[in-house]
Protein backbone atom coordinates (compact mmCIF):
# COMPACT_ATOMS: atom_id res chain seq x y z
CA UNK A 1 0.00 0.00 0.00
CA UNK A 2 2.93 2.22 1.00
CA UNK A 3 4.29 2.01 -2.63
CA UNK A 4 0.95 2.46 -4.38
CA UNK A 5 0.42 5.39 -3.05
CA UNK A 6 4.17 6.58 -3.55
CA UNK A 7 3.92 5.94 -6.93
CA UNK A 8 0.13 6.98 -7.23
CA UNK A 9 -0.97 9.53 -5.13
CA UNK A 10 -0.49 12.62 -7.51
CA UNK A 11 -2.21 10.09 -10.25
CA UNK A 12 -5.73 9.60 -7.84
CA UNK A 13 -5.20 13.40 -6.74
CA UNK A 14 -5.67 14.26 -10.78
CA UNK A 15 -8.42 11.67 -11.10
CA UNK A 16 -10.58 12.76 -8.45
CA UNK A 17 -10.49 16.09 -9.41
CA UNK A 18 -10.80 15.79 -12.86
CA UNK A 19 -13.86 13.51 -11.63
CA UNK A 20 -15.06 16.10 -9.21
CA UNK A 21 -15.07 18.76 -11.73
CA UNK A 22 -17.45 16.64 -14.38
CA UNK A 23 -19.79 15.84 -11.69
CA UNK A 24 -20.17 19.42 -10.57
CA UNK A 25 -20.33 20.52 -14.03
CA UNK A 26 -23.01 17.60 -14.98
CA UNK A 27 -25.01 18.73 -11.49
CA UNK A 28 -25.04 22.24 -11.80
CA UNK A 29 -26.36 22.91 -15.55
CA UNK A 30 -28.71 19.85 -14.72
CA UNK A 31 -30.19 21.66 -11.88
CA UNK A 32 -30.21 25.05 -13.67
CA UNK A 33 -32.12 23.68 -16.33
CA UNK A 34 -34.46 21.42 -14.38
CA UNK A 35 -35.33 24.19 -11.73
CA UNK A 36 -34.08 27.86 -12.97
CA UNK A 37 -37.36 30.18 -13.61
CA UNK A 38 -35.89 30.78 -17.29
CA UNK A 39 -36.75 27.25 -18.45
CA UNK A 40 -40.06 26.54 -16.84
CA UNK A 41 -42.12 27.01 -20.19
CA UNK A 42 -39.62 25.22 -21.98
CA UNK A 43 -39.47 22.26 -19.42
CA UNK A 44 -43.52 22.40 -19.97
CA UNK A 45 -42.55 21.07 -23.91
CA UNK A 46 -39.45 19.53 -23.35
CA UNK A 47 -39.49 17.75 -19.37
CA UNK A 48 -36.30 16.66 -17.62
CA UNK A 49 -35.11 15.46 -21.35
CA UNK A 50 -33.59 19.27 -21.52
CA UNK A 51 -31.60 19.32 -17.86
CA UNK A 52 -30.26 15.43 -19.28
CA UNK A 53 -29.19 17.32 -22.82
CA UNK A 54 -27.74 20.38 -21.04
CA UNK A 55 -25.95 18.55 -18.08
CA UNK A 56 -24.53 16.35 -20.55
CA UNK A 57 -23.36 19.27 -22.95
CA UNK A 58 -21.59 21.10 -19.91
CA UNK A 59 -19.53 18.27 -19.41
CA UNK A 60 -18.52 17.56 -23.17
CA UNK A 61 -17.49 21.32 -23.09
CA UNK A 62 -14.99 20.56 -20.26
CA UNK A 63 -13.61 17.14 -21.91
CA UNK A 64 -13.25 18.39 -25.25
CA UNK A 65 -10.66 21.11 -23.33
CA UNK A 66 -9.02 18.55 -22.25
CA UNK A 67 -8.94 16.06 -25.25
CA UNK A 68 -5.91 17.89 -26.77
CA UNK A 69 -3.65 18.32 -24.16
CA UNK A 70 -2.36 15.11 -24.24
CA UNK A 71 -1.51 14.77 -27.37
CA UNK A 72 0.38 18.15 -27.49
CA UNK A 73 3.73 16.31 -27.46
CA UNK A 74 6.22 19.26 -27.55
CA UNK A 75 4.01 20.87 -24.22
CA UNK A 76 4.44 17.59 -22.43
CA UNK A 77 8.46 17.73 -22.99
CA UNK A 78 8.67 21.03 -22.54
CA UNK A 79 7.27 20.29 -19.17
CA UNK A 80 9.32 17.51 -18.11
CA UNK A 81 12.54 18.84 -18.93
CA UNK A 82 11.11 22.06 -16.85
CA UNK A 83 10.15 20.19 -13.43
CA UNK A 84 13.23 18.14 -13.71
CA UNK A 85 13.53 19.08 -9.94
CA UNK A 86 10.02 17.77 -8.73
CA UNK A 87 9.48 14.67 -7.04
CA UNK A 88 9.17 11.76 -9.27
CA UNK A 89 6.33 10.86 -8.72
CA UNK A 90 5.00 14.08 -10.43
CA UNK A 91 6.68 13.58 -13.26
CA UNK A 92 5.75 10.16 -14.12
CA UNK A 93 1.98 11.67 -14.54
CA UNK A 94 3.77 12.63 -17.88
CA UNK A 95 4.08 9.36 -18.91
CA UNK A 96 0.47 8.90 -18.60
CA UNK A 97 -0.53 10.93 -21.12
CA UNK A 98 -2.34 8.61 -23.57
CA UNK A 99 -4.47 6.89 -20.24
CA UNK A 100 -5.72 10.29 -19.77
CA UNK A 101 -6.64 10.97 -23.48
CA UNK A 102 -8.30 7.82 -23.12
CA UNK A 103 -10.07 8.05 -20.19
CA UNK A 104 -11.38 11.78 -21.74
CA UNK A 105 -12.31 10.01 -24.95
CA UNK A 106 -14.17 7.23 -23.37
CA UNK A 107 -16.33 9.99 -21.21
CA UNK A 108 -16.41 12.05 -24.52
CA UNK A 109 -18.30 9.14 -25.78
CA UNK A 110 -20.24 8.73 -23.24
CA UNK A 111 -21.51 12.60 -22.63
CA UNK A 112 -22.22 12.41 -26.66
CA UNK A 113 -24.60 9.51 -26.25
CA UNK A 114 -26.34 11.09 -23.62
CA UNK A 115 -26.58 14.66 -25.27
CA UNK A 116 -27.72 12.79 -28.39
CA UNK A 117 -30.00 10.43 -26.73
CA UNK A 118 -32.05 13.18 -24.78
CA UNK A 119 -32.12 15.81 -27.69
CA UNK A 120 -33.87 13.09 -29.82
CA UNK A 121 -36.68 12.93 -26.63
CA UNK A 122 -36.38 16.65 -27.07
CA UNK A 123 -37.12 17.23 -30.82
CA UNK A 124 -39.57 14.08 -30.45
CA UNK A 125 -41.40 16.63 -28.10
CA UNK A 126 -41.09 19.45 -30.10
CA UNK A 127 -42.90 18.24 -33.03
CA UNK A 128 -45.65 16.72 -30.91
CA UNK A 129 -46.37 19.95 -29.08
CA UNK A 130 -46.31 21.67 -32.84
CA UNK A 131 -48.70 19.56 -34.12
CA UNK A 132 -50.71 19.94 -31.22
CA UNK A 133 -53.71 22.32 -31.09
CA UNK A 134 -53.38 25.96 -29.34
CA UNK A 135 -55.84 24.72 -26.41
CA UNK A 136 -52.57 23.14 -24.60
CA UNK A 137 -50.32 24.99 -23.16
CA UNK A 138 -47.52 22.80 -25.37
CA UNK A 139 -49.86 24.38 -28.48
CA UNK A 140 -49.87 28.39 -27.10
CA UNK A 141 -46.21 27.90 -27.13
CA UNK A 142 -45.42 26.18 -30.20
CA UNK A 143 -47.15 29.08 -32.04
CA UNK A 144 -45.18 32.07 -30.19
CA UNK A 145 -42.74 33.75 -32.60
CA UNK A 146 -43.82 33.03 -35.68
CA UNK A 147 -42.94 36.49 -37.21
CA UNK A 148 -40.04 37.43 -34.57
CA UNK A 149 -37.31 35.81 -33.18
CA UNK A 150 -38.09 35.37 -29.78
CA UNK A 151 -39.89 31.58 -30.66
CA UNK A 152 -39.67 28.98 -28.09
CA UNK A 153 -40.52 26.05 -30.06
CA UNK A 154 -37.83 25.94 -33.49
CA UNK A 155 -40.58 22.90 -35.12
CA UNK A 156 -43.49 25.56 -36.64
CA UNK A 157 -45.03 22.96 -38.95
CA UNK A 158 -46.22 19.37 -39.32
CA UNK A 159 -44.07 19.07 -42.21
CA UNK A 160 -41.09 20.07 -40.05
CA UNK A 161 -40.79 15.97 -38.39
CA UNK A 162 -37.94 14.77 -36.45
CA UNK A 163 -35.97 13.37 -39.18
CA UNK A 164 -36.59 16.57 -41.57
CA UNK A 165 -34.89 18.77 -38.17
CA UNK A 166 -32.84 16.49 -37.49
CA UNK A 167 -30.97 16.72 -41.05
CA UNK A 168 -32.10 20.47 -41.90
CA UNK A 169 -31.20 22.52 -38.97
CA UNK A 170 -27.40 23.78 -38.19
CA UNK A 171 -27.56 21.92 -34.64
CA UNK A 172 -29.13 18.38 -36.25
CA UNK A 173 -26.39 18.28 -39.27
CA UNK A 174 -23.43 19.40 -37.12
CA UNK A 175 -24.89 16.86 -34.40
CA UNK A 176 -24.96 14.02 -36.73
CA UNK A 177 -21.10 14.72 -38.14
CA UNK A 178 -19.80 14.87 -34.39
CA UNK A 179 -21.32 11.37 -33.94
CA UNK A 180 -20.38 9.95 -36.57
CA UNK A 181 -16.56 11.23 -36.40
CA UNK A 182 -16.76 10.13 -32.69
CA UNK A 183 -17.68 6.54 -33.90
CA UNK A 184 -15.40 5.84 -36.42
CA UNK A 185 -12.59 7.52 -34.22
CA UNK A 186 -12.87 5.65 -31.46
CA UNK A 187 -13.95 2.25 -32.97
CA UNK A 188 -10.46 2.70 -35.20
CA UNK A 189 -8.94 3.32 -31.91
CA UNK A 190 -9.22 -0.21 -30.10
CA UNK A 191 -6.12 -2.35 -29.46
CA UNK A 192 -6.80 -4.31 -32.17
CA UNK A 193 -7.16 -1.77 -34.89
CA UNK A 194 -4.37 -0.08 -33.92
CA UNK A 195 -1.99 -2.98 -34.02
CA UNK A 196 -3.07 -4.56 -37.23
CA UNK A 197 -3.92 -1.49 -39.21
CA UNK A 198 -1.84 1.07 -38.00
CA UNK A 199 -3.30 3.05 -41.18
CA UNK A 200 -6.72 3.29 -40.53
CA UNK A 201 -6.65 4.46 -37.25
CA UNK A 202 -3.88 7.15 -38.08
CA UNK A 203 -6.32 8.19 -40.99
CA UNK A 204 -9.70 7.95 -38.63
CA UNK A 205 -8.24 9.56 -36.05
CA UNK A 206 -7.97 12.80 -37.73
CA UNK A 207 -11.22 13.48 -37.84
CA UNK A 208 -11.09 14.98 -34.68
CA UNK A 209 -10.94 17.76 -36.76
CA UNK A 210 -14.55 17.92 -38.61
CA UNK A 211 -15.29 16.70 -34.68
CA UNK A 212 -14.17 20.11 -33.85
CA UNK A 213 -15.47 22.09 -36.66
CA UNK A 214 -18.91 20.73 -35.98
CA UNK A 215 -18.65 21.45 -32.22
CA UNK A 216 -17.67 25.19 -32.70
CA UNK A 217 -21.26 25.33 -34.83
CA UNK A 218 -23.42 23.21 -33.09
CA UNK A 219 -24.87 25.46 -30.79
CA UNK A 220 -25.08 28.54 -33.23
CA UNK A 221 -28.50 27.99 -33.76
CA UNK A 222 -29.82 28.16 -30.51
CA UNK A 223 -32.18 25.33 -30.24
CA UNK A 224 -32.31 25.76 -26.73
CA UNK A 225 -34.66 28.59 -25.45
CA UNK A 226 -35.66 30.14 -22.56
CA UNK A 227 -37.98 33.26 -21.14
CA UNK A 228 -36.50 36.61 -21.50
CA UNK A 229 -35.93 38.80 -17.73
CA UNK A 230 -38.59 41.70 -19.07
CA UNK A 231 -40.85 38.76 -20.35
CA UNK A 232 -40.73 37.22 -16.85
CA UNK A 233 -41.73 40.35 -15.17
CA UNK A 234 -45.33 40.21 -17.06
CA UNK A 235 -45.54 36.63 -17.28
CA UNK A 236 -45.08 35.03 -14.55
CA UNK A 237 -44.97 31.19 -15.05
CA UNK A 238 -46.51 30.47 -11.51
CA UNK A 239 -48.90 32.84 -12.30
CA UNK A 240 -49.99 32.65 -15.66
CA UNK A 241 -49.50 28.93 -17.16
CA UNK A 242 -53.18 27.83 -16.46
CA UNK A 243 -54.02 31.29 -18.32
CA UNK A 244 -52.40 31.14 -21.22
CA UNK A 245 -56.28 31.02 -23.37
CA UNK A 246 -56.00 34.61 -21.85
CA UNK A 247 -52.72 35.99 -22.95
CA UNK A 248 -52.29 39.14 -24.29
CA UNK A 249 -50.73 39.04 -27.63
CA UNK A 250 -48.29 42.06 -28.14
CA UNK A 251 -46.58 41.12 -31.85
CA UNK A 252 -43.50 39.09 -29.36
CA UNK A 253 -42.12 42.16 -27.84
CA UNK A 254 -42.49 43.59 -24.21
CA UNK A 255 -43.58 47.18 -24.01
CA UNK A 256 -42.15 49.33 -21.75
CA UNK A 257 -41.40 48.42 -18.05
CA UNK A 258 -42.77 51.98 -17.27
CA UNK A 259 -45.86 51.28 -19.47
CA UNK A 260 -49.10 51.19 -17.33
CA UNK A 261 -50.58 47.78 -17.76
CA UNK A 262 -52.49 45.96 -15.23
CA UNK A 263 -49.74 43.31 -13.58
CA UNK A 264 -52.82 40.64 -13.13
CA UNK A 265 -53.18 40.35 -17.00
CA UNK A 266 -50.48 38.15 -18.57
CA UNK A 267 -48.67 39.03 -21.88
CA UNK A 268 -47.73 36.38 -24.29
CA UNK A 269 -44.23 34.96 -23.31
CA UNK A 270 -40.98 35.95 -25.19
CA UNK A 271 -38.17 34.04 -25.48
CA UNK A 272 -34.34 34.12 -26.59
CA UNK A 273 -31.53 31.24 -27.56
CA UNK A 274 -28.55 30.78 -25.11
CA UNK A 275 -25.56 32.57 -26.65
CA UNK A 276 -22.95 29.46 -27.72
CA UNK A 277 -20.89 28.65 -25.29
CA UNK A 278 -18.57 25.80 -26.31
CA UNK A 279 -16.37 28.37 -28.34
CA UNK A 280 -14.94 29.34 -24.89
CA UNK A 281 -14.33 26.11 -23.40
CA UNK A 282 -12.23 24.77 -26.79
CA UNK A 283 -10.63 27.96 -28.68
CA UNK A 284 -7.50 28.12 -26.40
CA UNK A 285 -6.57 24.32 -26.18
CA UNK A 286 -7.63 24.42 -30.68
CA UNK A 287 -5.21 27.25 -30.90
CA UNK A 288 -2.39 25.44 -28.13
CA UNK A 289 -2.68 22.34 -30.16
CA UNK A 290 -2.44 24.48 -33.51
CA UNK A 291 0.98 25.80 -32.41
CA UNK A 292 1.78 22.32 -31.51
CA UNK A 293 1.38 20.88 -35.27
CA UNK A 294 3.29 24.21 -36.49
CA UNK A 295 5.74 24.03 -34.68
CA UNK A 296 5.97 19.64 -35.57
CA UNK A 297 5.43 21.28 -38.93
CA UNK A 298 8.70 23.27 -39.15
CA UNK A 299 11.03 20.75 -37.47
CA UNK A 300 9.39 18.34 -40.14
CA UNK A 301 10.60 20.29 -43.00
CA UNK A 302 14.50 20.25 -41.93
CA UNK A 303 16.65 17.98 -44.22
CA UNK A 304 17.48 14.51 -42.89
CA UNK A 305 21.08 13.22 -44.13
CA UNK A 306 20.89 8.95 -43.78
CA UNK A 307 24.07 8.34 -43.37
CA UNK A 308 23.68 4.41 -42.94
CA UNK A 309 21.21 1.49 -43.35
CA UNK A 310 22.23 -1.66 -41.51
CA UNK A 311 19.73 -4.77 -42.09
CA UNK A 312 19.54 -7.19 -38.93
CA UNK A 313 18.26 -10.29 -38.62
CA UNK A 314 14.61 -11.12 -38.08
CA UNK A 315 13.18 -8.60 -40.92
CA UNK A 316 14.54 -5.08 -38.47
CA UNK A 317 16.49 -2.17 -39.97
CA UNK A 318 19.10 0.17 -38.45
CA UNK A 319 18.95 3.64 -40.01
CA UNK A 320 21.65 6.07 -38.57
CA UNK A 321 20.63 10.25 -39.44
CA UNK A 322 21.88 13.51 -39.18
CA UNK A 323 19.71 16.64 -38.90
CA UNK A 324 21.15 20.02 -38.19
CA UNK A 325 20.72 20.99 -34.34
CA UNK A 326 19.01 17.68 -33.05
CA UNK A 327 19.88 17.32 -29.65
CA UNK A 328 18.18 14.15 -27.41
CA UNK A 329 18.67 12.52 -23.98
CA UNK A 330 18.30 8.91 -23.37
CA UNK A 331 15.35 6.88 -23.90
CA UNK A 332 13.21 9.75 -26.31
CA UNK A 333 11.64 8.83 -29.72
CA UNK A 334 10.67 10.58 -32.82
CA UNK A 335 8.19 10.86 -35.24
CA UNK A 336 8.96 9.26 -38.77
CA UNK A 337 7.87 9.93 -42.56
CA UNK A 338 8.63 8.41 -45.58
CA UNK A 339 7.05 10.99 -48.68
CA UNK A 340 7.64 8.04 -51.13
CA UNK A 341 5.16 5.57 -48.83
CA UNK A 342 2.68 8.60 -47.81
CA UNK A 343 2.78 12.00 -47.12
CA UNK A 344 0.35 11.99 -44.26
CA UNK A 345 1.17 8.93 -42.20
CA UNK A 346 4.27 9.69 -39.08
CA UNK A 347 5.21 6.77 -37.19
CA UNK A 348 6.91 6.67 -33.78
CA UNK A 349 10.12 4.98 -32.92
CA UNK A 350 12.57 4.68 -30.21
CA UNK A 351 16.11 6.45 -30.75
CA UNK A 352 18.56 3.73 -30.45
CA UNK A 353 21.70 6.13 -30.19
CA UNK A 354 23.27 7.72 -27.69
CA UNK A 355 23.08 11.45 -26.83
CA UNK A 356 27.28 11.78 -26.92
CA UNK A 357 26.85 10.27 -30.55
CA UNK A 358 27.12 12.36 -33.44
CA UNK A 359 24.34 11.16 -35.07
CA UNK A 360 20.88 9.15 -34.15
CA UNK A 361 19.12 6.00 -35.29
CA UNK A 362 16.44 4.06 -35.04
CA UNK A 363 15.78 0.21 -35.36
CA UNK A 364 12.53 -0.81 -37.38
CA UNK A 365 10.88 -4.10 -36.86
CA UNK A 366 8.75 -5.28 -39.58
CA UNK A 367 4.79 -5.22 -38.09
CA UNK A 368 2.82 -3.87 -40.29
CA UNK A 369 2.52 -2.87 -44.04
CA UNK A 370 3.81 0.86 -43.50
CA UNK A 371 7.06 -0.73 -41.82
CA UNK A 372 7.37 -3.68 -44.33
CA UNK A 373 7.47 -1.35 -47.18
CA UNK A 374 9.70 1.29 -46.05
CA UNK A 375 12.10 -1.82 -44.99
CA UNK A 376 11.72 -3.00 -49.07
CA UNK A 377 12.29 0.27 -50.38
CA UNK A 378 16.17 0.92 -48.35
CA UNK A 379 16.45 -2.79 -49.10
CA UNK A 380 15.79 -2.09 -52.99
CA UNK A 381 17.45 1.41 -52.67
CA UNK A 382 20.27 0.89 -50.98
CA UNK A 383 22.86 2.97 -53.47
CA UNK A 384 20.21 5.92 -53.02
CA UNK A 385 17.85 5.22 -49.81
CA UNK A 386 14.77 7.32 -49.82
CA UNK A 387 14.56 10.69 -48.05
CA UNK A 388 12.62 10.67 -44.75
CA UNK A 389 10.89 13.16 -42.57
CA UNK A 390 11.94 13.85 -38.77
CA UNK A 391 10.19 15.32 -35.95
CA UNK A 392 10.87 15.02 -32.69
CA UNK A 393 12.50 14.13 -29.94
CA UNK A 394 9.85 13.30 -27.35
CA UNK A 395 10.59 12.71 -23.90
CA UNK A 396 9.45 9.32 -22.45
CA UNK A 397 9.78 7.28 -18.85
CA UNK A 398 13.37 6.10 -19.39
CA UNK A 399 14.77 9.60 -19.39
CA UNK A 400 14.66 9.20 -15.76
CA UNK A 401 17.07 6.05 -15.88
CA UNK A 402 20.01 7.77 -14.32
CA UNK A 403 17.88 9.15 -11.42
CA UNK A 404 17.37 5.84 -9.61
CA UNK A 405 20.02 4.62 -7.88
CA UNK A 406 19.79 0.99 -8.92
CA UNK A 407 17.51 0.86 -12.24
CA UNK A 408 15.98 -2.59 -13.74
CA UNK A 409 15.27 -2.41 -17.75
CA UNK A 410 13.04 -4.68 -19.33
CA UNK A 411 12.44 -4.98 -22.68
CA UNK A 412 10.55 -7.44 -24.55
CA UNK A 413 11.88 -8.05 -28.46
CA UNK A 414 12.28 -4.85 -30.22
CA UNK A 415 11.69 -2.98 -26.59
CA UNK A 416 15.11 -3.29 -26.45
CA UNK A 417 15.42 0.06 -28.29
CA UNK A 418 15.18 2.49 -25.53
CA UNK A 419 17.27 0.71 -23.41
CA UNK A 420 20.42 0.53 -26.40
CA UNK A 421 20.07 4.36 -25.96
CA UNK A 422 20.91 3.72 -22.32
CA UNK A 423 23.51 1.61 -22.17
CA UNK A 424 25.14 3.19 -24.91
CA UNK A 425 25.16 6.08 -23.15
CA UNK A 426 26.43 4.28 -20.13
CA UNK A 427 29.53 2.92 -22.46
CA UNK A 428 30.43 6.57 -23.51
CA UNK A 429 29.97 7.65 -19.23
CA UNK A 430 32.65 4.86 -18.40
CA UNK A 431 34.39 5.69 -21.33
CA UNK A 432 34.36 9.49 -20.14
CA UNK A 433 34.99 8.64 -16.32
CA UNK A 434 32.01 10.59 -16.00
CA UNK A 435 31.65 10.88 -11.96
CA UNK A 436 28.00 12.41 -12.57
CA UNK A 437 26.97 8.88 -13.02
CA UNK A 438 24.76 8.50 -9.96
CA UNK A 439 23.45 4.63 -10.60
CA UNK A 440 25.65 2.12 -8.91
CA UNK A 441 23.72 -0.82 -10.15
CA UNK A 442 21.91 -1.72 -13.63
CA UNK A 443 19.69 -4.96 -14.30
CA UNK A 444 18.70 -5.65 -18.13
CA UNK A 445 16.47 -8.23 -19.16
CA UNK A 446 15.82 -9.17 -22.59
CA UNK A 447 13.24 -11.14 -23.73
CA UNK A 448 13.15 -12.32 -27.26
CA UNK A 449 11.01 -15.62 -29.35
CA UNK A 450 13.97 -15.48 -31.72
CA UNK A 451 17.56 -16.03 -31.63
CA UNK A 452 17.95 -14.28 -34.88
CA UNK A 453 17.09 -11.07 -32.42
CA UNK A 454 19.89 -10.99 -30.16
CA UNK A 455 22.78 -10.07 -32.68
CA UNK A 456 21.05 -6.72 -32.90
CA UNK A 457 22.69 -5.85 -29.85
CA UNK A 458 24.88 -8.42 -29.17
CA UNK A 459 28.06 -6.10 -30.03
CA UNK A 460 26.65 -3.21 -28.18
CA UNK A 461 26.45 -6.14 -24.72
CA UNK A 462 29.89 -7.19 -25.66
CA UNK A 463 31.59 -3.84 -26.23
CA UNK A 464 30.12 -3.13 -22.20
CA UNK A 465 31.29 -6.40 -20.75
CA UNK A 466 35.22 -5.31 -21.99
CA UNK A 467 34.30 -2.30 -20.54
CA UNK A 468 33.62 -2.67 -17.06
CA UNK A 469 35.98 -5.30 -16.95
CA UNK A 470 38.81 -2.69 -18.36
CA UNK A 471 37.34 0.14 -15.59
CA UNK A 472 37.16 -2.03 -12.73
CA UNK A 473 33.63 -2.14 -12.85
CA UNK A 474 32.08 -5.84 -13.55
CA UNK A 475 29.40 -5.49 -11.48
CA UNK A 476 27.64 -2.69 -13.12
CA UNK A 477 26.13 -3.92 -15.25
CA UNK A 478 23.81 -7.33 -14.61
CA UNK A 479 22.43 -8.03 -17.85
CA UNK A 480 20.22 -11.68 -18.34
CA UNK A 481 19.00 -12.71 -21.79
CA UNK A 482 15.82 -14.96 -22.07
CA UNK A 483 14.81 -16.92 -25.02
CA UNK A 484 11.00 -17.69 -25.06
CA UNK A 485 10.73 -19.86 -28.67
CA UNK A 486 13.05 -22.93 -28.62
CA UNK A 487 13.00 -26.41 -29.74
CA UNK A 488 15.19 -29.78 -28.35
CA UNK A 489 18.35 -29.03 -30.38
CA UNK A 490 18.89 -25.76 -29.69
CA UNK A 491 18.59 -26.64 -25.94
CA UNK A 492 20.98 -29.61 -26.54
CA UNK A 493 23.25 -27.40 -28.11
CA UNK A 494 23.40 -25.22 -25.37
CA UNK A 495 23.99 -28.04 -22.50
CA UNK A 496 27.00 -29.80 -24.70
CA UNK A 497 28.37 -25.90 -24.69
CA UNK A 498 27.54 -25.70 -21.20
CA UNK A 499 31.17 -25.09 -19.95
CA UNK A 500 32.36 -23.22 -22.74
CA UNK A 501 33.14 -19.88 -21.31
CA UNK A 502 31.06 -17.63 -23.67
CA UNK A 503 27.31 -18.32 -24.59
CA UNK A 504 26.33 -20.55 -27.53
CA UNK A 505 23.47 -18.65 -28.68
CA UNK A 506 24.82 -14.89 -28.29
CA UNK A 507 28.80 -15.29 -27.81
CA UNK A 508 28.30 -13.23 -25.10
CA UNK A 509 29.63 -14.01 -21.00
CA UNK A 510 25.91 -14.29 -19.31
CA UNK A 511 24.32 -17.44 -20.44
CA UNK A 512 20.87 -17.50 -22.30
CA UNK A 513 18.06 -18.65 -20.33
CA UNK A 514 15.32 -20.82 -22.05
CA UNK A 515 11.96 -20.38 -20.85
CA UNK A 516 10.38 -16.61 -19.40
CA UNK A 517 11.56 -15.13 -16.29
CA UNK A 518 10.30 -15.67 -12.93
CA UNK A 519 9.70 -11.81 -11.88
CA UNK A 520 9.26 -12.74 -8.01
CA UNK A 521 11.96 -14.42 -8.14
CA UNK A 522 14.33 -11.47 -9.99
CA UNK A 523 12.56 -9.13 -7.78
CA UNK A 524 13.15 -10.44 -4.87
CA UNK A 525 16.77 -11.14 -5.44
CA UNK A 526 17.12 -7.26 -6.04
CA UNK A 527 15.02 -6.53 -2.75
CA UNK A 528 18.27 -8.53 -0.61
CA UNK A 529 20.58 -7.04 -2.73
CA UNK A 530 19.77 -3.48 -2.78
CA UNK A 531 17.50 -2.98 1.24
CA UNK A 532 18.06 0.34 1.50
CA UNK A 533 17.63 1.84 -2.23
CA UNK A 534 15.11 3.29 -4.66
CA UNK A 535 14.67 0.79 -8.14
CA UNK A 536 13.41 2.46 -11.63
CA UNK A 537 11.71 -0.20 -12.96
CA UNK A 538 11.60 0.45 -16.93
CA UNK A 539 9.92 -1.87 -19.42
CA UNK A 540 9.10 -1.13 -23.21
CA UNK A 541 6.90 -4.23 -23.79
CA UNK A 542 3.00 -5.55 -24.16
CA UNK A 543 0.65 -4.13 -21.76
CA UNK A 544 0.33 -8.29 -19.73
CA UNK A 545 4.35 -8.00 -18.76
CA UNK A 546 3.38 -4.23 -17.61
CA UNK A 547 0.44 -5.41 -14.82
CA UNK A 548 3.02 -8.10 -13.82
CA UNK A 549 5.76 -6.00 -12.81
CA UNK A 550 3.85 -3.25 -11.71
CA UNK A 551 2.18 -6.26 -9.11
CA UNK A 552 5.64 -6.93 -8.24
CA UNK A 553 7.00 -3.64 -7.53
CA UNK A 554 3.93 -3.27 -5.47
CA UNK A 555 4.84 -6.44 -3.32
CA UNK A 556 8.51 -6.40 -2.81
CA UNK A 557 8.58 -2.16 -2.08
CA UNK A 558 8.78 -2.13 1.65
CA UNK A 559 6.25 -0.80 4.08
CA UNK A 560 9.05 1.77 5.67
CA UNK A 561 9.86 4.63 3.21
CA UNK A 562 13.62 4.51 4.33
CA UNK A 563 14.16 0.83 2.88
CA UNK A 564 13.88 -0.83 -0.55
CA UNK A 565 11.26 0.98 -2.89
CA UNK A 566 10.23 0.07 -6.50
CA UNK A 567 9.13 2.47 -8.66
CA UNK A 568 7.25 1.29 -12.19
CA UNK A 569 7.50 3.22 -15.39
CA UNK A 570 6.43 2.16 -18.99
CA UNK A 571 7.09 3.31 -22.57
CA UNK A 572 3.50 4.83 -23.98
CA UNK A 573 3.96 6.36 -27.73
Amino acid sequence: MGNWTANHWFSAVVLVAWLGLNIFLFTYYFLLYETGKPFLYTRVILGSALAWARGSAACLNFNCLLILLPVCRNLLSFLRGTSSCCRRSMRKQFDNNLAFHKLVGYTIALMTAIHMIAHLFNVERFYNAAVSKNTTLEGMLSVIGNEDDDWVNPIRSEKENPSYFCFTTIAGVSGVVITLALILMITSSTEFIRRSYFEVFWYTHHLFVIFFIGLLIHGVGRIVRGQTLSSMKHNDFESCHDKFDKWKLNGGRDRDDDEDDDDHECRMPSFQGNEPMTWKWIIAPIILYIFERLLRFYRSRQQVVVIKTVSHPSKVLEIQMKKRGFKMEVGQYIFINCPLLSTLEWHPFTLTSAPEEDFFSVHIRSAGDWTENLIQVFQDQAQKPPSLKVDGPFGTASEDVFKYEVSMLVGAGIGITPFASILKSIWYKFQREDERLKTKKIYFYWICRETGAFAWFADLLHSLEQEMISSGKEGFLNYRLFLTNWDSSLAGHAIINFDVETDAVTGLKQKTCYGRPVWENEFSRVADAHPRSTVGVFLCGPQALGKNLQQCCHQFSSLDPRKVQFYFNKENF
